[in-house]
């Protein structure tokens, strides 16, 4: 008598999971094709063709369960050789898993079946402003399956795409199972994305003496261009400090309450311009700070270990796990070496300490970069900076492009391997950059009075163009003609 196996496989997802055991991965190979169509509206159709394979003659497949991670589907078709078949959908944290009981079963070594699922999903394609984005996630456990080819097909009003994660040889949207592993399919169209950005600073003198302070205003970058519209109330000057933020003074009296108010707009593009390094801004940026323990001996070896920036990006990424649970609480920051010995609670901050601890170690200038992210998906791309759900990620001094290059290890994590290192995108929005410091300056959406802790001060939408006009200054003389 012929065995019998129910086989609910998990062996594919296409979204991020910890890598299951398969069973059955002796007795059957597996093999998919997908097709994802995307529409001039974003809406994105799925094809996927899996074909089950016997390698015994004692075992077949009566039914099959795909983990998908979408959580928005609709239009759901499942068919096998012999008809339709009506798939058993649940519901899960990470979106849906469909299950399909075939209508007949392939019995006998080589005997196939192979089954089609598809169906409509608005998770994958966004336009946010001037830029659409594709976003799909890599394979859970790709050592279970035996052939796996993926196409993208995008409407041609979207144009060239800007870039495309991971990189094909020819350029095409065509990825199988060795250029993907397990990292995720990140394409972007677009060359620049603008933001518009309305602020809320809250300054309070507690003494009975006047005071002066100052905030920290969104700067332009090496990746960024911003222009200020208005400051409210004006400052007594603006200053930029060794990092290249822009500091407003303000002068408060007494016991004084002000609320300051910034409108501007920013350009963000992702290709970094040039800057060059001292020698004395290179000692300055390899040296240990708080928070970033350069010298902590577990740290230094690790750093010789790894040497370069994209070993310890990986090391970072694939060694912490986000906690989720620490977004909405007030817990402290851990600093490098506290990620580095409690790699299971981790947020933003600890992957940007790890990283810029590991590279100081190794000799690469690296610092901490504060700001705006945008995100349609906060489990994929979550944003765990308290005040104002902030986000924060590093940048490195590449020596050879003479550039800051900013990467964005969490992201990197939380995405499934979006490869947020080569190539970066437009969603980063750059309010402040601490490298001498690891506390300071504090960027916009954290400057709160007592109790307001939650009170959103950080307004950022998409806008249509930026002038970046310089301003022309024009002398004229009015001396008297007589004396």
């Amino acid at each position: 008598m012929r065995k019998l196996i129910f086989v609910f496989l998990f062996f594919f997802s296409l979204f991020y999971l910890l890598p299951r055991k398969v069973l059955a991965s002796d007795y059957f190979t597996r093999d998919y094709k997908i097709l994802y169509t995307v529409k001039e509206d974003g809406k994105t159709n799925v094809s996927i063709d899996i074909t089950l394979t016997n390698k015994t003659s004692d075992y077949y497949a009566s039914s099959d369960t795909l983990s998908i991670g979408f959580n928005d589907i609709e239009n759901l078709s499942d068919k096998d050789p012999d008809g339709d078949i009506k798939p058993l959908v649940t519901k899960t944290d990470q979106g849906n898993n469909i299950q399909s009981t075939f209508n007949k079963k392939a019995v006998g070594v080589g005997k196939a079946i192979t089954y089609t699922i598809s169906f409509d999903t608005k998770d994958i394609a966004h336009k946010s402003g001037k830029v659409w984005e594709i976003n799909i996630p890599g394979l859970s456990d790709p050592t279970s399956i035996d052939s796996f080819t993926t196409e993208v097909k995008v409407p041609d009003s979207f144009g060239q795409p800007n870039y495309i994660k991971p990189m094909t040889k020819d350029g095409k949207l065509i990825f199988t199972k060795n250029d993907l592993h397990t990292s995720a399919i990140s394409i972007s169209y677009g060359m620049e994305q603008i933001y518009s950005f309305d602020l809320v600073y809250h300054l309070q003198n507690k003494n009975l003496y006047p005071i002066k302070t100052e905030i920290a205003l969104p700067p332009t970058t090496n990746y960024q261009f911003v222009e200020i519209d208005d400051i409210s109330p004006r400052p007594l000057d603006v200053t930029i400090d060794k990092d290249g933020n822009w500091l407003a003074q303000f002068e408060l009296a007494p016991s004084a309450k002000v609320d300051v108010h910034v409108k501007g707009k920013a350009k963000v593009t992702n290709h970094p311009t040039p800057v060059h390094l001292t020698s004395q801004q290179i000692t300055d940026y390899t040296k240990e700070e708080k928070y970033w323990d350069a010298n902590n001996p577990q740290i230094k070896a690790l750093a010789r270990k790894l040497k370069t920036p994209q070993a310890i990006y990986d090391y970072v990424v694939k060694n912490l796990h986000y906690d989720f649970n620490r977004v909405t609480t007030n817990e402290p920051r851990l600093g490098a070496n506290g990620a580095l010995n409690n790699p299971s609670s981790a947020v933003c901050l600890e992957f940007t300490d790890l990283f810029i601890a590991l590279s100081r170690a190794a000799g690469i200038p690296a610092r901490e970069v504060n700001g705006f992210a945008n995100t349609e998906n906060s489990k994929q791309r979550p944003l765990s900076l308290l005040q104002d759900v902030l986000h924060a990620w590093p940048e490195y001094y590449d020596d050879q492009r003479k550039a800051w290059i900013m990467v964005d290890p969490t992201w990197g994590n939380t995405t499934g391997g979006t490869d947020y290192f080569s190539v970066f995108d437009f969603d980063h929005l750059t309010f402040v950059r601490k490298g001498y410091n690891s506390d300071y300056p504090i960027p916009a959406g954290g400057y709160k009075y007592s109790g307001d802790e939650k009170k959103k001060d950080v307004n950022v939408t998409f806008a249509a163009s930026i002038s970046q006009e310089i301003p022309q200054l024009k002398v004229r003389s009015e001396f008297p003609t007589k004396a």
